[in-house]
């Protein structure tokens, strides 16, 4: 009875001993105070992660390419006629006197030489 005893107390010893050991070392500890800050006080702004674009969709070539449509281009219109001209080839020149319509005429070339006509 008496080993009985004496396990039994010493058992009790041993479990508060334990209590003890385990109230010291999780409730009654601070938290560490070892925290160390080195930086800037200036804040950077913040832009979220990157966004994902998905790849774009893929449409196949048309299996045929219509042809345009035609074209046509008209002519400008003619300027209004304020007096005679002299017709003479590649260039045109105003009369500086009146003439009889196809009479003949000359106009001044780009060389300087005189290019025959007509009177329009």
């Amino acid at each position: 009875m008496i080993s009985n005893l004496s396990s039994a107390v010493r058992r009790l010893t041993g479990l508060v001993a334990l209590g003890v050991v385990a109230f010291g070392l999780f409730v009654s500890t601070a938290p560490a105070q070892a925290r160390v800050f080195v930086g800037v006080g200036i804040p950077f702004p913040y832009y979220g992660p990157p966004v994902y674009y998905p790849p774009p969709v893929y449409y196949p070539p048309p299996y045929y390419y219509a042809p345009p449509p035609p074209v046509v281009y008209t002519p400008a219109p003619a300027p209004p006629a304020y007096g005679q001209s002299c017709v003479a080839g590649a260039y045109v020149c105003p009369l500086d006197r009146p003439m009889a319509p196809g009479a003949g005429c000359y106009c001044i070339g780009n060389s300087g030489e005189r290019v025959r006509g007509n009177v329009n």
